[in-house]
């Protein structure tokens, strides 16, 4: 099947995530962490969120954020989000019934929460009738694209702080992000006053595995019960463990990161060169179009990518690079606008 736009979780993973596997499973090792290659992901993972983070690998990105916010959260609690974020679009429920505490919306234009978004719902603090700001959970990069610098997320981390709640990243596309800024992950997580991290990994190159990072001293007294009553702990932990030590424990995640941004900036500027209008700037390695609605199967009969919202007669679609895409695919993909659009532009 040839590569497409519709998602980085349909590329298949990097040569040295499927080599770190290979190697880790030559023998027998203790299960559920306690073996070398487990040691050596959390080593790697630290060394970009800090020495003292409490780092745990689980199966996947649902998995990393139902788990880390069940850590925090009491009866009662809520998590404050934006309206777009995909844990209360693209997780079928889990954080509210994993948690049992509400996923609480705020609208947003770019799918950037910031703090004035959020100080009108503090007035419910102390009101037993309504559920109680515990969380507020923004991604990293956003669903819209956007990036996140240290500023904006320490503006949230210091409101979160003054008002006794926590700071959550979804980090699906974390390496993204660094790319995008030209900065070390610890500067926008770890430094900015980031709790909790689901830090990313099948998006940028590994087959599978997330890991649960706690920033903050002392949150993760419990974790290891929430894992393994979320279901989210591996019996063999070490093809989790082996890949991240591999792909963040070098620069492999860097290339990978540069890479799928790099293809979308040359995307994005192919499509506005063809009267494309773009809905937000492509930051990362996600571009959002405005295109006529009946140029859409066109396109997608040349690589598949997701409608995303329909607006009168156009509609909102979603392009996303991957580690893996080519010059060749962008440039395949651009040389196909003319003749789908038909000139309706």
């Amino acid at each position: 099947m040839s590569r497409t736009f519709a998602s980085d979780n349909n590329s298949g993973a990097h040569p040295t995530a499927l080599i770190a596997i290979a190697e880790a499973n030559e023998g027998h090792f203790h299960a559920y962490g306690d073996d070398p290659w487990t040691a050596r992901g959390v080593r790697a993972v630290r060394t970009h969120v800090g020495a003292d983070a409490d780092v745990f690998f689980v199966f996947n990105g649902t998995g990393a954020n139902c788990t880390g916010l069940s850590e925090v959260l009491r009866p009662g609690d809520c998590v404050v989000t934006a309206a777009s974020a995909h844990i209360a679009t693209d997780e079928c429920g889990a954080p509210e019934r994993l948690t049992g505490c509400k996923v609480l919306t705020v609208p947003t234009a770019d799918g950037k929460l910031r703090p004035g978004d959020i100080e009108p719902l503090l007035a419910a603090r102390g009101v037993e009738h309504h559920t109680q700001p515990r969380v507020i959970s923004i991604s990293q990069v956003t669903e819209t694209g956007k990036v996140y610098g240290p500023k904006q997320v320490r503006a949230l981390a210091d409101l979160a702080h003054a008002n006794g709640m926590y700071l959550h990243m979804d980090g699906a596309r974390l390496a993204n992000a660094a790319v995008a800024l030209d900065l070390p992950i610890s500067a926008f997580t770890t430094d900015a006053g980031v709790d909790i991290l689901s830090f990313g990994g099948t998006k940028n190159g590994l087959l599978f595995g997330e890991a649960v990072c706690f920033l903050t001293p002392g949150l993760a007294d419990r974790f290891k019960y929430e894992r393994k009553s979320g279901a989210q702990l591996a019996s063999k932990m070490r093809y989790i463990g082996a890949q991240f030590a591999a792909v963040y424990g070098s620069s492999v995640w860097h290339e990978c990161a540069a890479s799928a941004n790099a293809k979308a900036a040359r995307l994005a500027i192919g499509a506005a060169a063809a009267d494309i209008e773009l809905v937000w700037p492509a930051q990362a390695n996600e571009v959002f179009a405005l295109l006529p609605t009946t140029a859409v199967s066109a396109l997608q009969a040349v690589a598949d990518f997701y409608d995303w919202e329909v607006r009168g007669e156009d509609t909102v679609v979603r392009w996303v690079c991957s580690w893996d895409t080519t010059d060749e695919d962008v440039d395949r993909f651009l040389a196909a606008i003319p003749a789908a659009t038909g000139g309706h532009l």
